[in-house]
């Protein structure tokens, strides 16, 4: 599926309405470039899940947990990560198999680790359609 969002605003809705149906189990890869809304993306996924806190991008703890919501979300930015063996050390696969939703920024660093059925969230600028544009592209591991 494919969207496309022409503000912050807009690319947080679109992380809310998803955050409002994933189900406990869900791992969600975010992918794309520096600075085109990944985390933006990530706080309407908690906003939809029923976080209220402040969400912000984990980048030096690697993972962020919040359990106020309707299920626990495990935010990941593994930016990084050098090695995906790394992802042991913190014990990966409480989170990725466990009871709640994981969103991982910068999934691609650790692709081998990630089930087939993930979501695949890709969101791509095109600064000839405007600043606040995004295209947004939602792979539901391999439905539609």
């Amino acid at each position: 599926m494919v969207v496309e969002s022409n503000s912050a605003e807009e690319t947080f809705h679109y992380g809310q309405l998803l955050g409002e149906k994933v189900p406990a189990g869900t791992i969600v890869c975010l992918n794309g470039d520096l600075g085109v809304g990944k985390t933006v993306f990530a706080k309407g996924v908690a906003r939809g899940l029923g976080v209220s806190e402040p969400v912000s991008s984990p980048t030096f703890t690697i993972v962020q947990e919040y359990r106020e919501g309707r299920i626990p979300l495990y935010h990941f930015d593994v930016y990084r990560i050098e090695d995906p063996e790394e992802m042991y050390e913190i014990g990966y696969e409480e989170y990725f198999f466990g009871d709640g939703v994981c969103l991982i920024e910068w999934a691609e660093q650790i692709r081998e680790l990630i089930p087939a059925s993930a979501v695949s969230v890709t969101i791509e600028k095109d600064v000839d359609k405007g600043l606040g544009y995004r295209r947004i592209t939602m792979d539901f591991g391999g439905e539609e």
